[in-house]
């Protein structure tokens, strides 16, 4: 059958946006957004992850991207994707999202193995969130959803538009013109583009660059929104202390991927136990007081004036340590377990990045 130049050219469009189209006269539909094999959003598959990926790699060239990258997604999870500039976090959703081919290894996307024959099934499943998102700022809200829900083809436009325009708190901008409208709003927008097809993973590239604080926190809380209804979400992200709020699990990708696990387990893997005592003045033998005590492995002068005590154990170190000060005569102004923050985490691997480059 002889397709109309319209039709070539709407598949076009609709290829280079990573959107699906509806299958050829003749063909059975394969994940579309009514699939009935289609995990659902709301916890997906029990025996299945929305991401496997295996030794994944990408190269341009000579220059790696990234480099045999593993790691698994379950469903209704917010993972968070970590790393400098150039450390291949976008080239990792541009491939995951089967708008370029990898170099070799292996993934699943929401249950279907990636490759260039089932690219239409997955786009199908999946959504993508640019850090720009490329709205036509001359057309309203609803008329650029509505362009975007035509080439995913999509049915109930008006119903999906409401929803997810109810989903980000937009109904009331639905009318306005998105060149009137603020960054933080248009990021809005172009959330509620993502969602009208209810997808089963969702990709955050870098949702809050260049929003000020109020709209940052905006993003926040519809992220966090989505997380509780259980969308699978894959955010990429600068702000550390963002994946930290965000996401039950962060990754951290410098090429190679460095680590992967929830925030305070990767501090725990990175960092010792230790404990923060403040006293009023100086203690006259810091060794005296800190030898000798359970739990205690050593001390030193912290940068803010007291003692940082490396510890096995800060529940059996915190009393033996202020029972030891209180005969010492010392007045404890504070005594609390040292907290390391994900930011903590990220500047050590990179340190140790830069410092192996150098060798």
């Amino acid at each position: 059958m002889r397709r109309s130049p319209f039709v070539r050219k709407r598949r076009l469009v609709a290829a280079l946006l990573g959107a699906p189209m509806a299958p050829e006269p003749g063909t059975q539909a394969v994940g579309g957004a009514d699939s009935a094999s289609r995990p659902s959003t709301l916890g997906g598959s029990e025996d299945q992850s929305a991401l496997v990926v295996e030794h994944l790699s990408k190269r341009f060239g000579e220059r790696v991207a990234f480099d045999d990258v593993s790691f698994e997604v379950g469903y209704g999870e917010v993972f968070g994707f970590l790393g400098p500039n150039g450390a291949g976090k976008t080239t990792t959703v541009r491939t995951l999202g089967t708008l370029v081919a990898p170099t070799s290894g292996s993934a699943t996307v929401a249950g279907i193995p990636l490759s260039a024959e089932n690219g239409p099934a997955i786009r199908a499943r999946i959504s993508i969130m640019p850090e720009s998102p490329g709205l036509y700022r001359r057309l309203t809200v609803t008329e650029n959803l509505e362009c975007f829900a035509g080439l995913y083809e999509l049915d109930d436009v008006g119903g999906r538009i409401e929803r997810a325009l109810r989903a980000v708190n937009l109904l009331d901008r639905a009318g306005d013109p998105c060149g009137s409208l603020s960054k933080g709003l248009r990021q809005r927008v172009a959330l509620a583009r993502a969602l009208l097809n209810d997808p089963t993973v969702l990709f955050l590239d870098e949702p809050t660059s260049g929003l000020d604080p109020v709209a940052t926190h905006d993003v926040h809380e519809l992220i966090v929104s989505l997380r509780e209804r259980g969308v699978t979400i894959f955010l990429t992200t600068h702000r550390l202390e963002e994946a930290e709020r965000l996401c039950h699990r962060v990754a951290i990708l410098n090429t190679t991927l460095r680590l992967v696990g929830r925030p305070d387990e990767l501090r725990e893997r990175l960092f010792n136990q230790a404990l923060e005592v403040r006293v009023r003045g100086s203690l006259a033998d810091p060794g005296v007081v800190f030898g000798d005590l359970p739990g205690v492995d050593g001390w030193q002068e912290s940068s803010s004036g007291g003692y940082e005590l490396a510890v096995s154990d800060p529940g059996i170190a915190a009393p033996a340590v202020a029972r030891a000060l209180v005969s010492a005569g010392a007045d404890i102004l504070s005594l609390a377990e040292s907290r390391h923050s994900l930011e903590d985490v990220y500047l050590q691997l990179i340190d140790e990045d830069v410092e192996a480059k150098r060798r």
